[in-house]
Parts: structure tokens; sequence; C-alpha cells
């Protein structure tokens, strides 16, 4: 697999939040480094005179020591240092953000990975091993941590292995998924160095289709902060910035608690969280709308689980 791509120099603030959600995200979702490149690229170019990696790297530093007890402040910087190919750097963030939230089996997955990563000659140390078998003892579909246990098979002589759990793995990937095509070539290739035919399965096994509770098509057309939003946020000065993207999230926040069945509006505003970094509020959103809702928990946890939210 190979490493992510550095992550852009010059990006506007708010392109730097929006790509390290988007890292989150993915990172719940999936997380292979791999297929953390080609969200890179859907990051608008950014302008001259903005701030470079090492600027955005130290703001996100200073956050997490103004907010030590904040897990989704480490996550980000986690995820920061990792796209900068900071492994050990990315592994002790994450550590701390494990600590904070422990139930969270895609921050568990990320260790992993990042342990993966940083483990020089060693392609799975114990520790990473660890972190994977905490993700899948809460939450036995992990695709990452499923993945890389099969990884670890494969490793360790058993090919067959662990072809098979990467096309169980493939079953269970949603139609669409940006990760397939990653997945499908990973299965030929191991195939094709150990003398596996998979051609033919391959061509047979298609992703599922989404069920109707995952269909995002709902999330997509509720309006919130979004890229245009956040953009018009980074011409602002910095607090009123802050104060800006804050107002528009606790606006949704008052109208929930006016109208705590309105569904929609909890998915709007578990994506808000998400879009912000700001995981574990996005968690506890899931949850609030869950119990004020339990008839709709099932399209709230799918939805919450499109979005990469912890726990969802």
């Amino acid at each position: 697999m190979s490493e992510s791509n550095k992550m852009t120099s010059g990006m506007t603030r708010a392109n730097v939040a929006i790509l390290i959600a988007a890292f989150v995200l993915l990172a719940g979702a999936i997380g292979y480094a791999i297929w953390r490149d080609s969200s890179s690229s859907a990051v608008d170019p950014m302008p001259q005179g903005a701030a470079g990696p090492a600027d955005q790297l130290a703001e996100l530093e200073a956050r997490t020591r103004r907010e030590p007890n904040s897990a989704e402040a480490w996550t980000a910087l986690g995820a920061a240092r990792f796209d900068l190919s900071d492994f050990a750097g990315a592994a002790a963030a994450y550590e701390k953000a494990v600590a904070l939230s422990p139930d969270s089996a895609g921050l568990w997955s990320a260790l992993g990975e990042a342990r993966v990563m940083g483990g020089g000659s060693d392609p799975m140390p114990a520790q990473a091993l660890q972190a994977f078998d905490k993700a899948i003892a809460l939450d036995a579909k992990d695709p990452r941590a499923r993945y890389f246990l099969a990884v670890k098979k494969d490793i360790g002589g058993d090919h067959k292995g662990a072809i098979e759990d990467w096309f169980a793995l493939l079953a269970d990937t949603p139609q669409g998924a940006p990760w397939e095509a990653d997945l499908r070539r990973t299965i030929e290739q191991v195939g094709q160095i150990h003398k596996i035919d998979v051609a033919a399965r391959l061509a047979a096994t298609q992703a599922r289709p989404l069920t109707p509770d995952e269909m995002p098509v709902a999330a997509r057309a509720i309006p919130g902060p979004s890229r245009a939003d956040m953009e018009a946020a980074s011409q602002l000065p910095k607090g009123q910035q802050d104060q800006m993207i804050e107002g528009m999230v606790s606006a949704l926040e008052a109208k929930l608690k006016a109208n705590p069945a309105d569904v929609d509006r909890w998915i709007m505003l578990m994506r808000s969280r998400m879009t912000l970094g700001e995981t574990a509020k996005a968690a506890q959103a899931l949850k609030d709308g869950v119990a004020a809702n339990p008839n709709a928990a099932a399209r709230l946890k799918a939805q919450g689980q499109l979005l990469g939210v912890p726990g969802a």
C-alpha cells in the first residue's frame, strides 16, 4: 500500500479543516493510506500567501494544548501528522484520542494503522495488532481493522485466508465506495503473487447495493456549513470565522431543541460536526438524535456510518 500524499502546501484554513475532516471521515470508514490519496485531489488549490503545513500543524498542536481533554483535537492532530508521514507523531496523538474516547473503533484502527506505517522493518507490530483487535472487539465490521488483520494473515503465509477475508470485506463494501477499486486491486495482486486464481471470482463479486437507510441523498440535500460557508468564513478574521461557523451550528441545535423529532436536522448536525472535525460532538448528536427518535434509530445510525461518526 502506498503512503498517502503529503498535505498540500498553501491551503486555506478552511480547506485544511475540510481536508482533516475528510481524512477522519474516510478513516472511520476504511482508513487505508492508499485510499486517502484520491481524497486529496478534491481539495481546492490554495491561494498564495496562505499558511503552510508547518503553520497548520502548529495551530492543531496549539489546539491540543488549549483543549487537552478533547478527543477530536487529538484526532485532528493525528490525522495531520499522518498526512505529513510523521507516523510516530500520529500514533502518539491517536493514543491520546483513544484514551479520551476508548469506545471508538475508528480511532483504535487509526492508531493501529499509524503504528503499522511507523513500524519500520516490522510489517505488523504487536502494538498495531492490539489496536486492530480492540477495534474489532468494539465493531466487528470495522473495515480498516478487517483489512489489516487480513494483511497479518498474508504476512503469516495464509494467503488464501487473507484473500477470503478481503473478499468478505468486498462483499460488505457499499456500492460506489471510493476504496472498492483499490481493494479489488489488492486481491488481484496478492492472487498473482501467490498463484491463486481470483479473476473469475472478482468478476462475479459485486459491491452490495446501498440500503434505503444508507442512501445519502437526504443528507446531501440538507443545508448546513458547506465548503462555500467555510471558504466565506476563511476570509474573515479568525475570531469572526469561529463566531460565524459556531453560529450556524448553534442555530441548528436551537431548532432541534424546539423540534427534536426533525430527523433530517439531526443528520445535518452530525454532518456539520464532522465537517468541523468535532467527532465527539457528532457522536453525541447521533446519541441524542436516536434518544429523541427511537423509531428512526436505523436511519440515523446508517447516516452516521456514512459520515464516519464514531460509534455509529
